[in-house]
Protein backbone atom coordinates (compact mmCIF):
# COMPACT_ATOMS: atom_id res chain seq x y z
CA UNK A 1 0.00 0.00 0.00
CA UNK A 2 1.53 3.26 -0.81
CA UNK A 3 0.50 6.04 1.60
CA UNK A 4 -3.16 3.90 1.83
CA UNK A 5 -5.30 6.43 4.54
CA UNK A 6 -6.39 9.97 3.69
CA UNK A 7 -8.13 11.93 5.73
CA UNK A 8 -11.17 12.49 4.56
CA UNK A 9 -12.40 14.43 7.44
CA UNK A 10 -11.79 14.84 11.22
CA UNK A 11 -14.06 11.49 11.67
CA UNK A 12 -13.02 9.51 8.78
CA UNK A 13 -10.35 7.93 7.08
CA UNK A 14 -10.40 6.43 3.60
CA UNK A 15 -8.29 3.69 2.31
CA UNK A 16 -7.79 1.76 -1.19
CA UNK A 17 -6.38 -1.40 -0.85
CA UNK A 18 -3.25 -2.43 -3.58
CA UNK A 19 -2.27 -5.69 -5.70
CA UNK A 20 -1.11 -6.99 -2.18
CA UNK A 21 -4.06 -6.63 -0.05
CA UNK A 22 -5.57 -10.42 1.58
CA UNK A 23 -6.48 -11.85 4.65
CA UNK A 24 -9.60 -11.03 7.08
CA UNK A 25 -10.93 -7.51 7.48
CA UNK A 26 -10.15 -6.80 10.85
CA UNK A 27 -6.45 -8.06 10.80
CA UNK A 28 -5.72 -6.10 7.46
CA UNK A 29 -7.39 -2.71 8.71
CA UNK A 30 -5.19 -2.91 12.23
CA UNK A 31 -2.16 -3.51 10.14
CA UNK A 32 -3.07 -0.45 7.49
CA UNK A 33 -3.29 1.72 10.50
CA UNK A 34 -0.33 0.76 11.71
CA UNK A 35 -1.11 0.65 15.33
CA UNK A 36 -3.89 3.40 16.13
CA UNK A 37 -6.30 1.41 17.29
CA UNK A 38 -6.44 -2.42 18.54
CA UNK A 39 -7.60 -5.13 16.35
CA UNK A 40 -10.43 -5.81 18.80
CA UNK A 41 -11.37 -2.12 18.47
CA UNK A 42 -10.72 -2.20 14.92
CA UNK A 43 -13.48 -5.39 15.61
CA UNK A 44 -15.85 -3.59 17.45
CA UNK A 45 -15.83 -0.93 15.05
CA UNK A 46 -16.94 -3.64 11.78
CA UNK A 47 -19.60 -5.25 13.84
CA UNK A 48 -21.17 -1.40 14.88
CA UNK A 49 -21.59 -0.74 11.20
CA UNK A 50 -18.69 1.61 11.07
CA UNK A 51 -16.83 0.58 8.07
CA UNK A 52 -17.77 0.07 4.34
CA UNK A 53 -16.27 -1.49 1.61
CA UNK A 54 -16.76 0.05 -2.11
CA UNK A 55 -19.88 1.73 -0.47
CA UNK A 56 -21.41 -0.67 0.96
CA UNK A 57 -21.37 -1.37 5.15
CA UNK A 58 -19.78 -4.75 5.90
CA UNK A 59 -20.24 -6.02 9.61
CA UNK A 60 -17.97 -9.49 9.67
CA UNK A 61 -15.00 -8.68 10.93
CA UNK A 62 -13.80 -11.90 8.83
CA UNK A 63 -14.91 -10.74 5.32
CA UNK A 64 -11.74 -11.50 3.00
CA UNK A 65 -10.09 -8.45 1.27
CA UNK A 66 -9.06 -8.06 -2.06
CA UNK A 67 -7.16 -6.19 -4.33
CA UNK A 68 -8.50 -2.57 -4.79
CA UNK A 69 -11.11 -2.74 -2.45
CA UNK A 70 -11.85 1.05 -1.31
CA UNK A 71 -12.71 1.53 2.84
CA UNK A 72 -14.23 4.29 4.51
CA UNK A 73 -14.04 4.16 8.42
CA UNK A 74 -16.41 6.23 10.41
CA UNK A 75 -14.29 7.05 13.87
CA UNK A 76 -17.03 7.82 16.48
CA UNK A 77 -16.57 11.02 18.86
CA UNK A 78 -15.17 9.06 21.77
CA UNK A 79 -17.62 8.60 24.67
CA UNK A 80 -18.31 10.38 27.80
CA UNK A 81 -16.76 8.21 30.90
CA UNK A 82 -18.53 6.25 33.55
CA UNK A 83 -16.38 7.56 36.00
CA UNK A 84 -16.94 11.55 36.46
CA UNK A 85 -14.22 14.28 36.85
CA UNK A 86 -13.48 15.54 40.11
CA UNK A 87 -11.34 18.61 41.24
CA UNK A 88 -8.79 16.90 42.80
CA UNK A 89 -5.10 18.02 43.32
CA UNK A 90 -2.58 16.01 41.18
CA UNK A 91 1.29 16.31 41.57
CA UNK A 92 2.40 16.74 38.09
CA UNK A 93 5.75 15.76 36.93
CA UNK A 94 5.10 15.99 33.16
CA UNK A 95 2.73 16.11 30.58
CA UNK A 96 2.06 16.50 27.11
CA UNK A 97 -0.13 14.86 24.19
CA UNK A 98 0.59 11.80 24.89
CA UNK A 99 0.97 11.30 28.58
CA UNK A 100 1.03 12.59 31.87
CA UNK A 101 3.36 11.43 35.13
CA UNK A 102 2.20 12.46 38.47
CA UNK A 103 2.90 11.31 42.16
CA UNK A 104 0.36 9.61 43.50
CA UNK A 105 -0.16 10.19 47.18
CA UNK A 106 -0.68 7.58 49.58
CA UNK A 107 -4.61 6.68 50.36
CA UNK A 108 -5.57 7.58 46.36
CA UNK A 109 -7.20 4.89 45.11
CA UNK A 110 -6.10 4.41 41.35
CA UNK A 111 -9.89 3.29 39.21
CA UNK A 112 -13.02 3.26 40.52
CA UNK A 113 -14.56 0.50 42.38
CA UNK A 114 -16.29 -1.57 44.78
CA UNK A 115 -16.02 1.00 47.92
CA UNK A 116 -14.30 3.44 45.74
CA UNK A 117 -16.83 4.83 43.14
CA UNK A 118 -15.42 8.44 43.73
CA UNK A 119 -12.46 10.21 44.73
CA UNK A 120 -9.95 7.68 42.95
CA UNK A 121 -6.78 8.90 40.21
CA UNK A 122 -8.94 8.02 37.18
CA UNK A 123 -11.92 10.97 38.70
CA UNK A 124 -9.15 13.21 39.20
CA UNK A 125 -7.09 12.44 35.75
CA UNK A 126 -10.49 13.37 34.24
CA UNK A 127 -11.25 16.59 35.25
CA UNK A 128 -7.34 17.63 35.28
CA UNK A 129 -7.02 16.54 31.62
CA UNK A 130 -10.42 17.03 29.94
CA UNK A 131 -10.62 17.18 26.18
CA UNK A 132 -7.10 16.30 25.61
CA UNK A 133 -8.24 12.66 26.35
CA UNK A 134 -8.34 11.53 22.72
CA UNK A 135 -9.54 8.06 24.45
CA UNK A 136 -8.92 4.82 25.05
CA UNK A 137 -11.01 2.27 23.36
CA UNK A 138 -13.28 4.44 22.06
CA UNK A 139 -14.16 6.09 25.61
CA UNK A 140 -12.30 9.50 26.76
CA UNK A 141 -11.02 8.00 29.74
CA UNK A 142 -7.10 7.89 31.31
CA UNK A 143 -5.06 5.16 30.31
CA UNK A 144 -4.16 2.77 33.21
CA UNK A 145 -1.07 1.09 32.16
CA UNK A 146 0.47 -0.04 35.66
CA UNK A 147 -1.29 0.65 39.29
CA UNK A 148 0.32 1.38 43.11
CA UNK A 149 -1.71 -0.39 45.91
CA UNK A 150 -4.03 2.65 47.23
CA UNK A 151 -1.32 3.50 50.00
CA UNK A 152 1.57 3.08 48.41
CA UNK A 153 2.92 6.33 46.95
CA UNK A 154 5.13 7.61 44.37
CA UNK A 155 5.41 7.95 40.44
CA UNK A 156 2.85 6.51 38.02
CA UNK A 157 2.77 7.47 33.85
CA UNK A 158 -1.19 7.31 32.04
CA UNK A 159 -1.72 7.13 28.83
CA UNK A 160 -3.76 9.67 27.00
CA UNK A 161 -4.74 8.46 24.13
CA UNK A 162 -5.15 4.74 22.28
CA UNK A 163 -1.67 5.04 20.94
CA UNK A 164 0.07 6.03 23.73
CA UNK A 165 -1.58 3.23 26.09
CA UNK A 166 -0.87 0.48 23.85
CA UNK A 167 3.12 1.48 23.61
CA UNK A 168 3.51 1.69 27.46
CA UNK A 169 1.50 -1.49 28.03
CA UNK A 170 3.75 -3.10 25.95
CA UNK A 171 6.70 -2.07 28.13
CA UNK A 172 5.19 -2.91 31.05
CA UNK A 173 3.94 -6.81 30.22
CA UNK A 174 7.75 -6.30 28.55
CA UNK A 175 8.91 -5.56 32.27
CA UNK A 176 11.80 -3.69 30.43
CA UNK A 177 13.55 -7.33 29.16
CA UNK A 178 13.91 -5.57 25.66
CA UNK A 179 13.54 -1.85 26.79
CA UNK A 180 14.20 0.96 28.87
CA UNK A 181 11.10 0.53 30.97
CA UNK A 182 12.44 0.45 34.66
CA UNK A 183 10.75 0.40 38.58
CA UNK A 184 12.54 1.33 41.57
CA UNK A 185 10.91 1.39 45.15
CA UNK A 186 11.86 2.56 48.35
CA UNK A 187 10.95 0.39 50.86
CA UNK A 188 11.20 0.28 55.03
CA UNK A 189 11.04 -2.80 56.84
CA UNK A 190 11.84 -5.21 59.71
CA UNK A 191 15.27 -6.44 60.39
CA UNK A 192 17.68 -7.05 57.72
CA UNK A 193 18.32 -9.37 55.13
CA UNK A 194 21.05 -11.67 55.79
CA UNK A 195 22.27 -10.99 52.41
CA UNK A 196 22.45 -6.97 51.77
CA UNK A 197 22.01 -7.24 48.19
CA UNK A 198 20.04 -10.34 46.58
CA UNK A 199 17.33 -11.61 44.29
CA UNK A 200 14.01 -12.80 45.20
CA UNK A 201 12.68 -15.36 42.95
CA UNK A 202 8.96 -16.38 44.08
CA UNK A 203 6.06 -17.31 42.12
CA UNK A 204 3.06 -15.43 43.67
CA UNK A 205 -1.03 -16.65 43.19
CA UNK A 206 -4.21 -15.47 45.27
CA UNK A 207 -4.21 -16.29 48.68
CA UNK A 208 -7.20 -18.21 50.41
CA UNK A 209 -9.25 -15.05 50.95
CA UNK A 210 -8.77 -14.07 47.46
CA UNK A 211 -7.68 -10.23 48.40
CA UNK A 212 -4.19 -11.20 49.08
CA UNK A 213 -0.97 -12.48 47.14
CA UNK A 214 1.03 -15.29 48.59
CA UNK A 215 3.91 -17.53 47.50
CA UNK A 216 3.35 -20.58 45.14
CA UNK A 217 4.53 -23.50 44.13
CA UNK A 218 5.50 -23.01 40.30
CA UNK A 219 3.28 -25.97 39.39
CA UNK A 220 0.30 -24.44 41.13
CA UNK A 221 -2.51 -23.15 38.35
CA UNK A 222 -1.91 -19.57 39.93
CA UNK A 223 1.59 -19.42 40.40
CA UNK A 224 2.99 -16.41 38.01
CA UNK A 225 6.71 -15.51 37.74
CA UNK A 226 7.83 -12.50 40.32
CA UNK A 227 11.14 -11.53 40.45
CA UNK A 228 11.98 -8.74 42.90
CA UNK A 229 15.74 -7.20 43.11
CA UNK A 230 16.74 -5.40 46.66
CA UNK A 231 19.35 -3.93 47.90
CA UNK A 232 19.77 -2.77 51.73
CA UNK A 233 20.52 0.67 51.90
CA UNK A 234 19.99 2.35 55.15
CA UNK A 235 20.41 0.04 58.66
CA UNK A 236 18.95 1.00 61.94
CA UNK A 237 19.46 0.63 65.56
CA UNK A 238 22.73 -2.41 63.94
CA UNK A 239 24.10 -4.53 66.96
CA UNK A 240 27.25 -5.78 67.06
CA UNK A 241 26.60 -9.19 65.40
CA UNK A 242 25.26 -7.38 62.02
CA UNK A 243 21.45 -7.64 62.99
CA UNK A 244 19.28 -4.37 63.17
CA UNK A 245 15.90 -3.89 64.21
CA UNK A 246 15.11 -2.24 60.69
CA UNK A 247 16.09 -0.91 57.61
CA UNK A 248 15.66 0.85 54.30
CA UNK A 249 15.65 -1.22 50.87
CA UNK A 250 15.27 -0.53 47.22
CA UNK A 251 13.33 -2.56 45.23
CA UNK A 252 13.84 -3.38 41.66
CA UNK A 253 11.19 -5.40 39.88
CA UNK A 254 11.94 -7.55 37.15
CA UNK A 255 7.83 -8.30 37.00
CA UNK A 256 5.43 -6.21 38.47
CA UNK A 257 2.67 -8.48 40.32
CA UNK A 258 -0.13 -7.27 42.75
CA UNK A 259 1.71 -6.66 46.51
CA UNK A 260 4.74 -7.98 45.06
CA UNK A 261 7.04 -6.14 47.31
CA UNK A 262 4.99 -6.35 50.26
CA UNK A 263 4.84 -10.75 49.80
CA UNK A 264 8.56 -10.99 48.62
CA UNK A 265 10.15 -8.68 51.73
CA UNK A 266 7.96 -10.59 53.85
CA UNK A 267 8.02 -13.87 52.53
CA UNK A 268 12.11 -14.05 53.26
CA UNK A 269 11.19 -12.72 57.32
CA UNK A 270 11.38 -9.17 56.55
CA UNK A 271 7.86 -7.20 56.20
CA UNK A 272 7.51 -3.93 55.53
CA UNK A 273 6.81 -1.36 58.67
CA UNK A 274 2.94 -0.42 58.93
CA UNK A 275 2.39 -3.73 56.43
CA UNK A 276 -1.82 -4.37 58.06
CA UNK A 277 -1.91 -7.66 55.94
CA UNK A 278 1.80 -9.31 55.72
CA UNK A 279 2.89 -7.58 58.66
CA UNK A 280 0.85 -7.60 61.26
CA UNK A 281 2.43 -10.20 63.37
CA UNK A 282 5.39 -7.90 63.25
CA UNK A 283 3.90 -4.91 64.90
CA UNK A 284 4.99 -5.66 68.43
CA UNK A 285 7.93 -5.30 67.53
CA UNK A 286 8.02 -1.91 67.88
CA UNK A 287 7.90 -2.34 71.83
CA UNK A 288 11.75 -3.07 71.19
CA UNK A 289 12.53 0.49 69.96
CA UNK A 290 12.81 3.31 72.53
CA UNK A 291 10.83 6.44 72.37
CA UNK A 292 10.15 8.53 70.79
CA UNK A 293 10.24 5.80 67.35
CA UNK A 294 7.95 3.67 69.05
CA UNK A 295 5.67 5.70 69.33
CA UNK A 296 6.00 7.31 65.73
CA UNK A 297 5.95 3.39 64.16
CA UNK A 298 3.01 2.68 66.48
CA UNK A 299 1.37 5.75 64.29
CA UNK A 300 2.86 4.67 60.86
CA UNK A 301 -0.39 2.71 59.36
CA UNK A 302 0.45 2.15 55.80
CA UNK A 303 2.85 -0.07 54.19
CA UNK A 304 5.69 2.14 54.21
CA UNK A 305 6.67 1.51 50.39
CA UNK A 306 7.10 4.64 48.11
CA UNK A 307 7.45 3.85 44.08
CA UNK A 308 10.44 6.73 43.98
CA UNK A 309 11.96 6.00 40.48
CA UNK A 310 10.19 4.97 36.81
CA UNK A 311 11.87 4.87 33.50
CA UNK A 312 10.44 3.99 30.24
CA UNK A 313 10.13 4.89 26.62
CA UNK A 314 7.97 7.61 25.04
CA UNK A 315 5.81 5.91 23.11
CA UNK A 316 5.88 8.94 19.87
CA UNK A 317 9.47 10.61 20.50
CA UNK A 318 11.15 7.15 21.48
CA UNK A 319 12.93 9.24 24.29
CA UNK A 320 13.98 7.42 27.25
CA UNK A 321 12.39 9.57 29.97
CA UNK A 322 13.07 9.13 33.53
CA UNK A 323 11.63 10.76 36.61
CA UNK A 324 12.24 10.42 40.17
CA UNK A 325 10.23 11.52 43.15
CA UNK A 326 11.87 12.25 47.03
CA UNK A 327 10.42 10.26 49.65
CA UNK A 328 6.95 11.24 51.28
CA UNK A 329 6.46 13.14 54.55
CA UNK A 330 5.28 10.11 56.39
CA UNK A 331 8.07 8.05 55.37
CA UNK A 332 10.60 10.53 55.74
CA UNK A 333 9.42 11.44 59.55
CA UNK A 334 9.50 7.44 60.04
CA UNK A 335 13.35 7.35 58.94
CA UNK A 336 14.02 10.36 61.14
CA UNK A 337 12.78 8.88 64.00
CA UNK A 338 14.81 5.36 63.30
CA UNK A 339 17.66 7.03 62.85
CA UNK A 340 17.69 9.45 65.86
CA UNK A 341 17.96 6.33 67.68
CA UNK A 342 21.03 5.40 67.06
Amino acid sequence: MNDPFKQAADNRKVLKADESAAGRLDAFLTAALSGEFSRNRIKSLIEQGAVSINGSTIIEPKRKVHPGDVFEIALPEPEDPEPKGEEIALDVLYEDDDLIVLVKPAGLVVHPGAGNWTGTLVNALIHHCGDSLSGIGGVRRPGIVHRLDKETSGVMVVAKNDVAHRHLSDQFADHGRTGPLERAYQAVVWGRPRQLKGTINAPLGRALDRTKRAVKREESDDAREAITHYEVVERYLEKPDGTCLASTVVCHLETGRTHQIRVHMAHIGHPLIGDPEYGAAFRTKANLLPEPAKAVVNRFHRQALHAFMLQFEHPTTGETMHFEAPMPADMEVLVAALRAEE
